[in-house]
C-alpha cells in the first residue's frame, strides 16, 4: 500500500511478540489474512470498524453535496468578510507605522465617552476575525486538503460515486485511548470483563443493524467515532486491483492488542448471523408500521434510546434493559401508543425483543 503505518510508536523490536501459539478467546479471533496491506497502515492506538455501504450512489451524491455547498458557503463568506475588513487592517497597520488615516484615534483629544467604545468595537472585531479564523476556516482546508487522515474530496476523487463503496471507521481517543486488556481475564479479570463489556458496547452499538442499515457512511461520524478517508482510498484500492474482494470488507472490527496483535471480533457467526438478519427484519417492520400511523419520529427516538444505554461503560445489561425499558415505554404512552401491544402487532414477537 502507499501509505505507511502511523508514526509515533515503539520500534517492533522493543515490543513482545504477539502471541500466535493459542486460540483467542470468543468474540474475538484472527483478522483475515487477504486484508493485512490495509492494516499495516493502521494506528495502533484505534479501533477500527470496516463495512460495505450499499445505499445508492445517487443518495450518496446527495448526502455528499451538503458539505460541499456547505463549504463552499464558508469560503464565500470568509473572503467577503476579507474583502470588508482587510482595508481597515491595512488602516491600522499604516496608522502604527505613523501615516495618520481614518482609523488614527487622538487619545489626548478625545474624552472617556468616545475612547470606550471605540475600544470595545475594535477588541470585538479582532475577536471575532481571530475566532472566524481559528475555528471557521480550518473545516474548509481539512474537507479540501487535510493530511493527516485524507479528507472527503480526495477520497471522492479516487473513488466516486459506487452503490456499494468500503466504509471505514476510526475511534475517537476520546474513548479508545487507554482502554486496557479487552481480550484476556488475566489476574484481573474483574476489570478485564468490565474492559471488555464498555468496549464490545460500543462496537455494538456502531454496529447495528439499525446503524448499518439507515445510514450512508458519510453520516456516521459522531462523537465514538470518525472516518479514515486515507483507510477507505486504501481498501477500494485493493478491490479495483483484485487484492481483495469486496465480501472481505463486509463488518470487519479491528483492534490492536499487545498480546495478541491485531485482531478482530466476530459478530456475524453461524446462529449469530441468522439472529442479526432476523432482528433487522423486525426492526424495519416495526419502523415501517410506526411510519403508517404518522409516528416514525418515535421510532428514531427509540433508536436514540436504546444506543444511548447500550453506549454506556457496563455494558447493556439486565438494569441497563429495564431501565431503557422504562424510558420507551414512557415515551410511547404519551404518544398514545402502547409500545408492548404495538410491536406484538407489527412484528408478532414478544416486546422484549425490542428493548434488547
Amino acid at each position: 500500500m502507499a501509505r505507511q503505518r502511523k508514526a509515533g510508536k515503539s520500534a517492533p523490536a522493543a515490543k513482545p511478540a504477539p502471541r500466535r501459539d493459542s486460540a483467542l478467546p470468543a468474540p474475538y479471533k484472527q483478522p483475515p489474512e487477504v486484508l493485512q496491506p490495509l492494516i499495516e497502515t493502521f494506528d495502533e492506538a484505534h479501533v477500527y470498524i470496516l463495512h460495505v455501504d450499499s445505499k445508492p450512489a445517487s443518495f450518496k451524491r446527495k448526502i455528499f453535496l451538503v458539505p460541499v455547498l456547505m463549504n463552499i458557503g464558508i469560503v464565500l463568506l470568509f473572503l467577503l468578510r476579507v474583502w470588508w475588513i482587510a482595508p481597515w487592517y491595512l488602516n491600522l497597520v499604516t496608522s502604527a507605522m505613523g501615516y495618520w488615516n481614518a482609523t488614527t484615534i487622538f487619545v489626548d483629544e478625545m474624552s472617556w465617552e468616545e475612547i470606550v467604545p471605540e475600544i470595545a468595537w475594535r477588541a470585538m472585531t479582532f475577536m471575532l476575525d481571530t475566532l472566524l479564523a481559528v475555528f471557521l476556516w480550518p473545516w474548509p482546508l481539512e474537507f479540501c486538503f487535510g493530511q493527516r487522515h485524507g479528507n472527503p474530496v480526495a477520497w471522492r476523487r479516487a473513488v466516486g460515486f459506487r452503490d456499494r463503496e468500503v466504509v471505514v471507521r476510526r475511534s475517537r481517543a476520546t474513548w479508545s485511548k487507554g482502554m486496557g486488556d479487552v481480550v484476556s481475564d488475566g489476574e484481573d479479570s474483574a476489570n478485564s470483563n468490565a474492559a471488555r463489556s464498555y468496549f464490545l458496547a460500543r462496537v455494538h452499538a456502531a454496529t447495528s443493524p439499525l446503524v448499518l442499515g439507515e445510514k450512508t457512511g458519510y453520516v456516521l461520524m459522531d462523537g465514538d467515532w470518525d472516518l479514515d478517508w486515507g483507510a477507505m482510498i486504501d481498501a477500494t484500492t485493493m478491490v479495483d486491483k483484485k487484492m481483495a474482494a469486496l465480501e472481505a470488507f463486509t463488518l470487519v472490527v479491528l483492534l490492536y492488542q499487545e498480546q495478541w496483535g491485531w485482531i478482530s471480533v466476530d459478530l456475524r457467526s453461524g446462529e449469530a448471523a441468522e439472529d442479526q438478519d432476523g432482528r433487522r427484519r423486525q426492526v424495519l417492520a416495526f419502523r415501517d408500521a410506526l411510519g403508517r400511523i404518522g409516528k416514525e419520529d418515535l421510532f428514531y427516538r427509540w433508536i436514540e434510546i436504546v444506543q444511548f444505554e447500550a453506549s454506556q461503560p457496563g455494558g447493556f445489561g439486565v438494569e441497563k434493559q429495564e431501565k431503557a425499558a422504562l424510558q420507551i415505554r414512557e415515551l410511547f404512552m404519551k404518544e398514545g401508543v402502547d409500545f408492548d401491544e404495538f410491536w406484538k402487532e407489527s412484528v408478532g414477537t414478544d416486546s422484549a425483543l425490542g428493548i434488547q
